[in-house]
């Protein structure tokens, strides 16, 4: 068992303010710039080291932290890690999330962070080689999440590029009519007409309004069912939690919800006013607010009225930035107004066959990134205080891995 000591953060590591660097001088490149949220540009040069670590330090970023691999530019709105002082920096990452820095601000009209309001902060950590276990066990689920997240970057991908070509650009259709060699499996080929009709759509299939093809059933005025103390509940979605997910934040609703209001693992949801944005739902049970939709289909699979929805939230969402109020959104006629094309219902059984398990790949994968991200979060404080060591936690990750 590593040696653990007690000290204050200035003798774990030393900060510094980042640097300025004004838009009119970023020149094209591939240095993060990172800001006070991370990430926030890339510049041609960088000026610290990485690996890094970075600490929002003004206004809503105070405390939030960020890691980056590679050499990068601070931005002056956060502190960097200047030196580890022989730390581990990827567990100086993981320990500063432990830490509530939100509250160690200056105190001036302007919240921000400063260095030497942190410093006396008394922490315990372990020395080095304890360290390099808790991050290779972090790491490995941290690992597990980022190539989910990139699986599905392709798998999302192939799904857009298969509905765009069979479904927008008639690919296979105009194929034949110009006489081209065919470019799918034979079972799928034959499935394209040979023609398009007077409409432009392959013959033999329709052209449907989005809003014939699904329901769109649109959320509820959840503080007509608040929570009651001490009685189960459900986190209310709303626009921000589409965004960042179920949070200590999110208001709550009765479970007398009705229950088609209910949204599940698997549900499409789509947001009409606002921030526009539709996806499918990974993050459990929750109740739907109002200015979203629940979007679901008897006669149609998910897969095909998601991708349409997909299709058109560029053009949903120029008609909300559009309107003169403080929060644009669209109407129910903007859906009866967007056209879809839908083939036969039997060559819709065989297309279901291959997109399908593209979208519920997607979904399965979420849904295991969100059992290691709990699992990451449940091991975190615990092994940064050292209330559990690397091999207890080793038996929980196994299992979430």
């Amino acid at each position: 068992m590593g040696e653990w000591r007690t000290k204050t953060l200035g003798d774990l590591v030393k900060l510094q303010r980042g640097l300025d660097l004004p838009a009119s001088k970023r020149k094209d490149g591939n240095v993060p710039i990172m800001g006070s949220f991370g990430v926030t540009g890339y510049h041609n040069r960088a000026s610290v080291s990485g690996p890094g670590v970075t600490i929002g330090r003004s206004g809503a970023s105070i405390g939030i932290v960020s890691f980056v691999e590679v050499d990068y530019w601070p931005l002056n709105t956060c502190l960097y890690v200047k030196n580890f002082l022989g730390n581990n920096p990827q567990f100086i990452y993981y320990f500063l999330n432990t830490l509530n820095l939100s509250h160690y601000n200056s105190g001036s009209a302007q919240p921000s962070l400063n260095r030497n309001y942190i410093y006396p902060i008394i922490v315990r950590f372990p020395e080095r080689s304890e360290q390099d276990k808790i991050v290779d066990l972090l790491a490995a689920l941290d690992d597990k999440v980022e190539l989910n997240r990139r699986a599905n970057a392709t798998l999302e991908a192939m799904a857009r590029a298969l509905f765009k070509d069979w479904f927008v650009d008639f690919g296979p259709t105009r194929a034949k009519m110009a006489g081209a060699p065919p470019y799918l499996a034979p079972d799928l080929w034959n499935l394209f007409p040979p023609t398009l009709d007077e409409q432009g759509v392959p013959t033999g299939w329709e052209r449907r309004p989005l809003d014939q093809i699904a329901e769109f059933l649109n959320g509820l005025a959840l503080q007509k069912y608040p929570a009651q103390e001490g009685q189960a509940s459900l986190p209310v979605i709303k626009i921000a939690e589409m965004r960042g997910g179920i949070s200590s934040k999110s208001n709550r609703a009765s479970l007398d919800v009705p229950e088609k209001y209910v949204v599940k693992n698997g549900d499409f949801i789509f947001s009409w006013s606002g921030s526009l944005m539709a996806k499918f739902w990974t993050e459990g049970q929750g109740a739907l607010n109002q200015h979203l939709f629940k979007v679901t289909s008897a006669n149609y699979p998910s897969w095909l009225y998601s991708l349409w929805v997909q299709h058109y939230l560029e053009e949903f969402q120029a008609i909300a930035a559009s309107k003169a109020t403080t929060m644009g959104h669209i109407q129910r006629s903007h859906l009866k107004a967007a056209m879809t094309v839908c083939p036969t219902r039997g060559s819709l059984k065989r297309f279901n066959a291959v997109v399908s398990p593209l979208i519920n790949q997607t979904i399965r994968n979420q849904l295991e990134s969100r059992s290691l991200a709990a699992t990451r979060d449940l091991l975190l404080p615990k092994l940064m205080s050292g209330e559990i060591r690397v091999k207890d936690a080793e038996v929980a990750a196994a299992e979430a891995l």
